[in-house]
């Protein structure tokens, strides 16, 4: 390539810096272009990055609420810093009057006083120390460790002792200190000593100083172990620690003093606190979306500022999609209490779309009806029969009703006895003895006890014993034995279906006369047969399962009770933030809205990359050919001007030997 630098010194015109402006002439327009869309394009990708972070911004409290273990937290508050307490999702909502009259205490023992805590040394031997109905532990004492420190030393080493011990001084002198972990009546500390010092290991001399039984009470008790006592709504109840957990079904007390003659109350409620704060979350995670989409889709009739997004239509797709989650009534709760989000307080401003939340309105509602405010955000799934359950569903079942009709009930597999049972049966050596197989498992052998047993007895012992056996309980397997209405003994499996099975594999010489029990093989069970939707369903047990490719597709029924023909209907609900975690995880997703969106731009901004490189290129030959092309015309205009100033001189010197003539 001619040098650039080079160009125009034949000629003084056609130079390097004529090429660099030809050239720039060139490039300007397209690059002035490329520069207007990559900023055009890198402004989009921006503004979706924050979208994109907005979408996940909602998502969170979606998922939240979709959570319907939320709607069941309660919440525990009490009218007296005596006592408080927690509740579980199972607590019941209701009122109560405590009045704390104890405190649960540990006992404390104490021994008497030493001038010092490491140098007195008390003797040797062993202490078997035992806390309430707990086994002893024996803590060894020798010369190296019978000080009061040392012994001290070694119970607390003892991991599985439930007592702490310290060296306390009063001021005049050293006590070893003994205190019981657990507190309550039953928790008392007993302490006997193998005194190897002096052979007594009762007396008041040596290790039996630290004796702490019925027969030598040689430590003293500083405080002694009680019971926490309380009343609630009137009722006296004691406990052995001053954390109940079983006073209230789902709710945890906590005793903290005493209140006597001061009753206060104690309330379980729902925690409608949190969850008006998840759905303040959700609104605020909502509005920040639709603002920013907003404020970069503004249309300017003169065209001079319009926004980003004005026309974008991936960003037109994710509000339409969510609002039309909001703004729909909930399949599955059309004849419901509460059946969209207006219902509970979440309204919608008809000039700017932005969501406000009251949150009486929804307290209101959640206090009315829970269930309904839990379905509006949770995936709920609800059987109109008390005896159907629907125990799952899929990602492919869509929401709505569907109609449950069973033909054949479940059963479970049996053996019937052959003889009325008397008002009473003794069981001997003679009918004793028997092995069976539950489903398929082989018994060991079974022995019932002797003795004369009524007939809820023996069918009792008869349940007792074949579910003892090792060999079944191993496989899980387990009967029910009843009676009949002829007072005959019935075995059958603990589970239903076909592959519930009962078979008397053997018995004892009597007990096909006395019991009724003899060998063989019993009636099967057989599995449910039905419709979900009106569609043939695949019974397993108690179980129907509802078939592929139907709208009902992934749900799951447990069938109990014997009764067939219309089994009520059951409903799959899915509810606002169940439905907008799935469309927001859609978004996002490989083939999402947000990443189809982002992968065009930037495929985009790496062809204008290409195109740079092109242009560049383009430019870069255009420059190599003009300076082809200035030098070969350089060149000639320097061979002209050779030429000319040749002539020149020869005309010069024609003109010069002409004057001299």
């Amino acid at each position: 390539m001619a040098n650039i630098s080079s160009v125009g010194i034949g000629s003084g015109v056609l130079t390097s810096d004529l090429i660099e402006k030809l050239a720039e002439a060139e490039r300007a327009p397209t690059e002035a272009r490329l520069d207007r869309r990559e900023e055009d394009l890198s402004a989009e990708l921006s503004i979706f990055g924050q979208i994109q972070s907005a979408i996940t911004d909602l998502r969170l409290p979606s998922r939240s609420l979709s959570d319907g273990s939320l709607f069941e937290s309660k919440i525990v508050t009490s009218g007296n810093s005596a006592f408080s307490g927690s509740a579980s999702s199972t607590a019941v909502a209701g009122s109560y009057s405590l009045e704390v009259t104890a405190l649960a205490k540990s006992q404390t023992l104490t021994s008497s006083e030493f001038n010092d805590s490491d140098t007195t040394q008390l003797g040797e031997g062993s202490l078997s120390i035992k806390v309430g109905t707990g086994a002893a532990v024996n803590v060894a004492i020798s010369a190296a460790n019978n000080t009061l420190d040392g012994i001290a030393a070694a119970i607390n080493e003892s991991s599985d002792l439930d007592v702490t011990a310290s060296v306390l001084y009063t001021g005049t002198g050293y006590k070893l200190v003994l205190n019981s972990d657990k507190t309550g009546l039953a928790n008392t500390v007993e302490i006997a000593v193998t005194d190897t010092g002096d052979g007594d290991d009762d007396d008041a001399n040596g290790l039996s100083r630290l004796s702490y039984t019925a027969g030598a009470l040689n430590l003293s008790q500083s405080q002694p172990a009680t019971d926490a006592a309380f009343e609630l709504n009137g009722v006296p109840i004691t406990r052995s620690s001053n954390t109940v957990g079983d006073a209230i079904p789902g709710v945890t007390l906590t005793l903290n003093s005493t209140n006597i003659d001061v009753p206060a109350s104690l309330t379980v409620e729902n925690d409608s606190g949190t969850i008006s704060e998840k759905i303040t979350e959700f609104v605020d995670a909502y509005n920040s979306l639709k603002k920013l989409i907003s404020d970069n889709s503004n249309f300017d009739p003169s065209g001079a500022n319009n926004g980003i997004l004005l026309g974008d239509t991936s960003t037109r797709t994710i509000l339409n999609e969510v609002q039309n989650i909001l703004g729909s009534t909930i399949k599955g709760l059309e004849s419901a209490n509460v059946r969209s989000l207006a219902e509970i307080g979440i309204a919608t401003d008809y000039q700017t779309g932005q969501l406000s939340f009251n949150s009486s309105t929804f307290e209101t509602q959640f206090a009315a009806y829970p269930d309904d405010v839990a379905a509006l955000f949770s995936e709920q799934r609800r059987a109109s029969d008390s005896q159907v359950e629907m125990t799952s569903s899929s990602i492919n079942t869509k929401p709505g009703t569907y109609a449950i009709n069973v033909t054949t009930a479940a059963t479970r597999g049996d053996v019937t006895g052959s003889v009325s049972l008397g008002a009473s049966t003794t069981i001997d050596a003679n009918n004793d003895a028997l092995t069976i197989k539950i489903d398929g498992t082989d018994s060991g052998a079974i022995t019932l006890e002797a003795g004369s047993y009524t007939q809820a007895q023996l069918a009792t012992e008869l349940q007792s014993k074949i579910n003892a056996d090792s060999t079944l309980a191993a496989a899980g397997k387990f009967v029910t034995v009843t009676l009949d209405g002829s007072n005959q003994l019935v075995i059958n499996s603990g589970i239903y279906g076909s592959s519930s099975k009962v078979e008397l594999t053997s018995v004892d010489t009597n007990s096909v006369a006395q019991l009724g029990l003899s060998v063989g093989v019993g009636t099967d069970g057989v599995d449910v047969v039905g419709t979900i939707n009106g569609v043939a369903a695949t019974g397993s047990g108690q179980v129907l399962t509802a078939a592929s490719g139907d709208d009902s597709e992934g749900i799951k029924v447990k069938i109990s009770g014997s009764a067939i023909g219309s089994r009520g209907t059951a409903t799959y609900i899915e509810g606002v933030g169940e439905q907008l975690v799935d469309t927001i995880n859609r978004f996002l997703g490989t083939d999402g809205t947000i990443t189809a969106k982002n992968e065009r731009i930037n495929k985009e901004l790496a062809l204008i990359a290409g195109e740079r490189i092109s242009l560049s290129e383009r430019i870069e030959s255009l420059t190599s050919r003009l300076a082809k092309q200035f030098t070969a015309a350089d060149i000639l205009i320097s061979q002209l001007n050779s030429t000319q100033d040749f002539i020149k001189s020869q005309l010069d010197a024609l003109s010069g030997a002409s004057s001299k003539d």
